[in-house]
């Protein structure tokens, strides 16, 4: 098996994998030093404004495969930019997925290791990378090398998450995955006080456990500091019935509505895709006359994205606001990660000060592998990464035996007249490090160049800059994620 590949066209040769590594590393030393270099690809969920460039990006096309996927040591190896909804669809037919699954459809494997990545099994199986066995990457000089934990390239294993690729572009990858049943029960558990929320979820990852009943997937909504949810999500081999939340019916609206519910594993693993969370409705798609002209392919993350992307170039919707005298809008896209114990303060915060709901909440451990050990062993307490060390990951250091709340919030603001762009971004980044959290780069970012540094990496991603891009031929991850580049 390990020779064949899963595709979707049937089964093609690893052979063409090494074919399309070769063609990029042909194709990037080819590349003029100081010239700008980008994948090309068709789609992007990065969500910062970036200069436009017109030179020719690195051709990324027949890396979208899933080349193996291993029933008997659970693991598949797959080209970086395959999406996760083709490799699910290749993992489910063995009974199997990734240990986290993030929500959206076109979130590529490599772009959720290079970045970050969440779902409602990372309270158990912390984030995408640490489901890595081992990592494919042409580097910054143009070296193709294989980063496993504890290689000679470890330095470039850990400090490859949360570097955007600004060490080097991830080819191939080989993941754990984990066995799935063919349904999964969701209970909605309302809360009132987001304390007692918060102690609830503290109990469910310490028992994995909620009265009685096993819980296998965890996340939840705030609509209000007094109307907030956990939902908990249980594997099932049977199901009574199942709800279809991928044409009229809206999955975030059921969550007020019901106690109880039933989904496919698949349909479980994309029930936020449909309506990107509840982001659907800035386009008029939870509309109930839009809706049911939308064809039902078009409900879909990746339709949104592209809408946005047009609105961000030609700004139809803010000349119309200009027209109407309405005030132009701050983009507030942002994912953080919270400590359990503040996250109820922070919450109180942030739902006093923006006016954005619902908000998500995902609740995170880092898994814990016994394999993967700091690089050079443990930061001292003055280290960059503010958490006393750099840890096991360096560029995104979270303590390994905290439980963390990510908290998803994803709209925009008024701007008022005393008040300019950005300002709420940086003020929320602000209550992040007062809460002693930690932000997802992938949208805008304010930061200061020496704080941004304390956050994400210092010393450790500049010695590992030096080692695999020796020559600056990629951006620095100050430049990549604060420079709008």
């Amino acid at each position: 098996m390990r020779n064949l590949a899963w595709a979707r066209g049937g089964l093609t040769s690893d052979i063409g994998h090494e074919q399309v590594r070769d063609r990029m590393a042909r194709q990037y030393a080819a590349m003029p030093a100081g010239s700008p270099v980008r994948l090309a690809k068709r789609t992007s969920n990065l969500f910062r404004p970036r200069e436009q460039s017109s030179a020719p990006g690195l051709d990324a096309s027949g890396l979208d495969q899933v080349l193996t996927v291993d029933p008997v040591t659970r693991t598949a190896d797959v080209q970086a930019m395959t999406t996760y909804e083709h490799l699910v669809d290749a993992t489910l037919a063995h009974g199997l997925m990734p240990l986290v699954v993030p929500q959206l459809k076109t979130i590529t494997i490599g772009g959720a290791v290079t970045g970050l990545g969440i779902e409602s099994s990372s309270f158990r199986s912390g984030l995408p990378h640490e489901s890595v066995r081992e990592l494919e990457i042409l580097t910054g000089s143009g070296e193709v090398v294989v980063a496993a934990p504890d290689g000679p390239h470890g330095d470039l294993f850990h400090a490859f998450p949360n570097s955007y690729g600004t060490l080097g572009y991830a080819l191939r990858l080989v993941i754990d995955l984990e066995p799935v049943h063919p349904f999964v029960l969701l209970r909605h558990v309302h809360f009132t006080d987001l304390a007692t929320l918060t102690d609830t979820v503290a109990k469910i990852v310490a028992d994995r456990a909620f009265d009685g009943e096993p819980v296998d997937f965890l996340d939840g909504t705030v609509f209000g500091a007094d109307d907030a949810y956990l939902t908990l999500g249980s594997w099932s081999d049977t199901a009574p019935y199942t709800s279809d939340y991928t044409g009229r019916q809206i999955y975030y609206r059921s969550i007020r509505t019901r106690e109880t519910d039933y989904l496919s594993v698949r349909d479980y693993l994309w029930r936020w895709d449909t309506d990107w969370f509840w982001c659907s409705r800035a386009f008029g798609a939870q509309n109930r006359l839009v809706r049911a002209l939308w064809p039902k392919r078009w409900l879909r993350s990746d339709v949104y994205s592209r809408v946005v992307r047009w609105e961000s170039r030609h700004h139809v919707v803010g000349r119309l606001d200009r027209w109407r005298g309405r005030p132009p809008r701050e983009h507030v896209v942002q994912d953080v990660e919270i400590p359990l114990g503040r996250t109820a303060e922070f919450l109180h915060w942030f739902l006093r000060e923006v006016p954005i709901s619902p908000v998500w909440l995902c609740p995170l451990r880092l898994r814990g592998r016994t394999d993967l050990a700091p690089p050079g062993g443990p930061g001292g307490p003055g280290e960059p990464g503010g958490q006393g060390g750099q840890g096991i990951w360096p560029l995104y250091p979270l303590r390994p035996d905290e439980t963390y709340v990510n908290v998803g919030f994803w709209s925009t603001v008024p701007i008022l007249p005393e008040s300019r762009d950005g300002e709420v971004n940086r003020r929320i980044e602000g209550a992040v490090a007062d809460h002693d959290g930690h932000k997802s780069l992938y949208s805008q970012s304010y930061y200061p160049p020496e704080e941004f540094w304390a956050l994400y990496g210092g010393t450790v991603y500049r010695d590992v800059k030096a080692r695999y891009d020796p020559a600056s031929r990629l951006l620095d991850l100050y430049a990549k994620a604060v420079g709008r580049r």
